[in-house]
This record gives C-alpha cells, sequence and structure tokens, in this order.
C-alpha cells in the first residue's frame, strides 16, 4: 500500500470538499450535466486513442499507483551475492533449488541452469525490460492523455453552459443554471487533471523508474554469475545501483 499516493489525494480531495462545504451548501457544486461532460467525455476521448484491451485495463494500472509490492534493490543484492557463492561452489545446477520470489530474477537463474550463453541471457532479459517498460509507459500515457482531455472538456462545457445562457436571456430562471453549466465543468475538469489524472501519472512514472533499475540489477547480477566473477565483485558492481551512503561493500571473506 502506498501511503503517499493514498494521503495526497485524498487528503487533495478532503481540503477541497471543505472548503466547499465552507462556502455553504456544498449540493451547490455538484451539476449532473458538467460531470456528464466532463467526465463522460474525458473518458471516451481517451478510448479513442487506445484499444478497448489497453482502456479496460486501465483499472490495474491505476492499481500500482497504490498497491505495489517490490523488492528493495539491498535485498536483491544480498540474494545476487548469495547465488554467486553457491554457484562458485557448486556450479550453476547449485541454483536449481536456490528460493527465488522475484521472477525475473528466477528467469534469469533458469537459464544459466538450463546453460544458455550470455548473448542469450542478455538478450531475452533485455527483452523483457523493454516490454515491461513499454506496459508501464503505456499506463502512464493514458493519464497523461486524461490530464490533457479534462480541461479542454471543462472549457467545451463551460461553452456549452455560455451558449445556454445568453440562448436564454430573456428567461432570468435559466441564467443560473446554465452559468453553473459554464463554471463547474472548468471546475471538474482541473479537478480531473490536477488531483487525478496528474499525480497518478507522476506516480506511474516512479513505478516504471524502480522497477526498471531493479530489473537492470538483476541482469548485471545474472551476467556477473554466468561469467565466473568474484562474489565480491559482483557486490560491488551492483552496489553502484544504491545512494551513495548505502554503498559499504561486504568484507566478508568466502569460506
Amino acid at each position: 500500500m502506498d501511503l503517499a499516493t493514498i494521503l495526497g489525494i485524498v487528503g487533495a480531495i478532503g481540503l477541497l470538499v471543505m472548503a466547499m462545504m465552507l462556502s455553504g451548501d456544498i449540493n451547490m457544486f455538484l451539476d449532473t450535466q458538467s460531470m456528464i461532460i466532463v467526465f463522460g467525455g474525458s473518458t471516451f476521448v481517451v478510448l479513442a486513442n487506445y484499444s478497448i484491451g489497453q482502456f479496460l485495463g486501465i483499472g490495474k494500472v491505476i492499481a500500482k499507483a497504490f498497491i505495489f509490492k517490490i523488492e528493495q534493490p539491498d535485498d536483491l543484492i544480498e540474494k545476487s551475492v548469495e547465488m554467486a557463492d553457491a554457484a562458485r561452489k557448486g556450479g550453476f545446477l547449485a541454483l536449481e533449488e536456490a528460493e527465488i520470489s522475484n521472477a525475473f530474477m528466477q528467469k534469469g537463474v533458469d537459464m544459466l541452469v538450463d546453460g544458455h550463453d550470455a548473448d542469450v541471457v542478455r538478450a531475452t532479459l533485455q527483452k523483457d525490460i523493454q516490454l515491461t517498460a513499454e506496459r508501464h509507459e503505456t499506463g502512464v500515457s493514458m493519464m497523461m492523455a486524461l490530464a490533457d482531455v479534462a480541461p479542454a472538456m471543462g472549457m467545451i462545457g463551460t461553452l456549452i453552459g455560455l451558449v445556454a445562457m445568453l440562448s436564454n436571456m430573456d428567461d432570468p430562471k435559466s441564467i443560473g443554471p446554465a452559468m453553473a453549466v459554464a463554471l463547474l465543468t472548468t471546475l471538474y475538469g482541473a479537478f480531473l487533471a490536477n488531483v487525478i489524472a496528474i499525480p497518478i501519472s507522476a506516480k506511474l512514472k516512479l513505478r516504471l523508474a524502480e522497477e526498471k533499475m531493479n530489473q537492470e540489477l538483476i541482469l548485471d547480477a545474472v551476467l556477473g554469475i554466468q561469467d565466473g566473477q568474484n562474489p565480491r565483485v559482483i557486490e560491488g558492481l551492483l552496489k553502484n545501483y544504491l545512494a551513495e551512503g548505502k554503498r559499504t561493500i561486504s568484507t566478508t571473506e568466502e569460506e
């Protein structure tokens, strides 16, 4: 569970609702016509930019901004050094029974056990990294498309409201509802873009960076193990993926 995403978005919505309540009756900020224009219109415009399959998968994409479990680089480095020790002592077959929770690392280790050469291992894992990045980037682009479209739909709704208002100037009772549509669509568009779409897009970019770094770390580890490098050398190489303050290299000697 990502508390930062939840607290940020929920906190922003809460403050906006509080401000509306302090302004008087919160119901005056609710308008069905404006919601249809902004939320409905934005949804269908985003759909037009992607395939049905991509669009229907948006729920899983958004969920990654709130619920996302990823291994810490320190843990991956520790596991890599452990496997490097085992491989030097017992060969690649010694890795066959290793308990590996990371699916990408497991795939790399399986390729070592199966005897694939370095070029095949590198090409296969790099392809996986590329495809994973593309899946993340699709989610990011969908949310950014929503962020771009929502304010535009708000502006369209504003124009609709103004046209309705100007067309009925002889009827004072119709001016209020038309003006409400004009103003609230702008509000809803700004809300959808800045409170929902942009923060989720930014968090998905962060997820992409985190996962890509872990996969590149694992790729270097697997290739180092295949090359028969000393576990301490592999550890030193992988520590470069950490912040400078966390790069203390283990001095434990091999048994």
